[in-house]
């Protein structure tokens, strides 16, 4: 039940289906999670918006893990709508 490495020579890789769920941000547990943010598509770059972010990024989601955020950061860790074909 947390986010785990990928599998040798495993570019992508499937979620599970995620229900999103409203709630009160002081009754969330954030402990061992890592704030992957989700994109349009694989690339990483659009228009910046008048908000200050791209307009290729959607939301950032909390997944459950056993690492430290860095180690995800570090690997680039992100969640993608589509992928190109």
């Amino acid at each position: 039940m947390v986010i785990g490495e990928s599998l040798p020579k495993i570019l992508f890789d499937s979620l599970p289906i995620i229900k999103l769920k409203p709630g009160e941000m002081a009754k969330f547990q954030h402990e061992n999670i890592y704030v992957c943010p989700i994109y349009k598509t694989s690339a990483r770059r659009g228009t910046l918006s008048t908000t200050g972010h791209s307009t290729n990024y959607v939301l950032s989601i909390e997944l459950p893990s056993d690492k430290p955020q860095k180690h995800w950061i570090n690997r680039g860790v992100a969640c993608l709508c589509q992928l190109d074909d």
